[in-house]
């Protein structure tokens, strides 16, 4: 990577909570399905430990960046209690500045949260939730192994609201086995009903190493999918509620901040069991993953890092586009050179041919799909893994 024309981008946290009380037959995440007490203390401390880790090496992760944003993630991070947050928090506030507007996500299962927690919560700074609802529909809960019925999720968000969230997502999916597009718009008018400011509407997709991967549900078919998904983004619009990502939806002013840093190629800090991070370092891009297992991050290794590889220059544009084309509205051209280094000059060629093939907005301030390119990514994205 050229160090020339490069510049720091924001900083982000994630953070991963391994744990949850079942797993999903679709999930592929790194969670594995809690057994006994959680080791609350001892997995805060190692969290910490492995902050000292990163922070005690010779290329320096925060470059003097305040954290823009955190964003806890499992499994199912409403299973840990606000005193082991607290705890988390007065140890990251030791070692890292917050910036003054933080946002601060945690992921919360309706089935899992216990009265009064969402205002625990609150108290210690965590100012936005994200609600695995996936479905409200009793036999779709069922079919998709959650643990919670309809009236759970409702009451999540009832309790989330009245303890004074004005800023929280719900996660729904789309095209499950069985569902009807009426099926499927009912799921979307609930949420919209419930005041959400934001949604993330999502297929499901059956991914490797799932229980649906070994024994595949029967899906809609791709044209009952098609007009599921037209009539779904239709209603949303309708509701106030733009679709600014593949699957997201918001809202004025309840965009997903820490989501937008990920999908601007933006740098996040890794911490937890098979939690992954990106770093723009003096030297290029740097990946790195936390090694998976619960039990060998709780144990006290030299490191907890996993894999760590720098990413090559000729995989830059991919790596770049591979975020930034999930944007509705894409990001100002002048960007591929602050965050990857690298004149655009250099995949001049592709962008061209993507725009005189109507794939790409014909606008040359601008690095985004077009209407019609939006729904063939993966296509536009195959161009930078052969571009010269």
């Amino acid at each position: 990577m050229s160090s020339v024309g490069a510049q720091l981008p924001p900083l982000s946290l994630y953070i991963h909570i391994p744990w949850c009380v079942r797993k999903c037959p679709y999930c592929d995440f790194n969670s594995h399905a809690q057994r006994g007490d959680l080791p609350e203390a001892a997995y805060i401390a190692a969290m910490l430990e492995d902050l000292d880790q990163d922070l005690d090496q010779d290329l320096d992760y925060i470059q003097g960046r305040e954290l823009a944003s955190i964003f806890i993630g499992g499994g199912t991070p409403s299973l840990f209690s606000a005193s082991a947050y607290a705890q988390l928090f007065d140890g990251l506030r030791q070692r890292l500045t917050f910036s003054r507007d933080i946002e601060i996500t945690l992921e919360a299962n309706p089935g899992t949260l216990e009265q009064g927690r969402f205002a625990a919560y609150r108290e210690l700074g965590i100012n936005r939730l994200s609600i695995g609802v996936q479905s409200f529909d009793a036999q779709q809960l069922k079919k998709l192994g959650r643990i919670h019925s309809a009236d759970d999720a409702l009451a999540a968000i009832a309790s989330a609201r009245d303890a004074g969230y004005d800023n929280f997502n719900i996660d729904l999916m789309h095209g499950l086995s069985g569902q009807t597009e009426a099926d499927a718009l009912n799921d979307l008018r609930m949420a919209i009903d419930s005041g959400a400011p934001h949604i993330s509407w999502y297929q499901l997709t059956i991914e490797a190493n799932t229980e649906f991967y070994k024994r595949p549900p029967e899906l809609p078919q791709e044209s009952a999918l098609m007009a599921m998904q037209r009539a779904g983004f239709a209603l949303l619009s309708a509701a106030g509620l733009a679709r600014y990502e593949v699957s997201a939806f918001a809202r004025d002013g309840r965009r997903a901040r820490h989501n937008l840093n990920y999908w601007r190629f933006g740098d996040y800090l890794a911490l937890g069991a098979g939690a992954h991070g990106k770093v723009t370092l003096p030297g290029g891009v740097r990946r790195y993953q936390k090694t998976r297992k619960p039990e060998d991050y709780l144990s006290r290794s030299p490191s907890r890092s996993s894999q760590v590889q720098n990413v090559a220059d000729a995989d830059l544009p991919f790596e770049f586009m591979m975020n930034v084309l999930r944007l509705r509205e894409g990001v100002e051209s002048e960007l591929y050179l602050q965050r990857t280094g690298l004149p655009i000059a250099d995949i001049a060629p592709v962008l061209k041919r993507l725009r005189a093939r109507g794939l790409l907005i014909d606008e040359p301030t601008l690095i985004a799909c077009s209407e019609r390119g939006f729904a063939f990514i993966d296509s536009i994205l195959s161009e930078f893994l052969e571009s010269d």
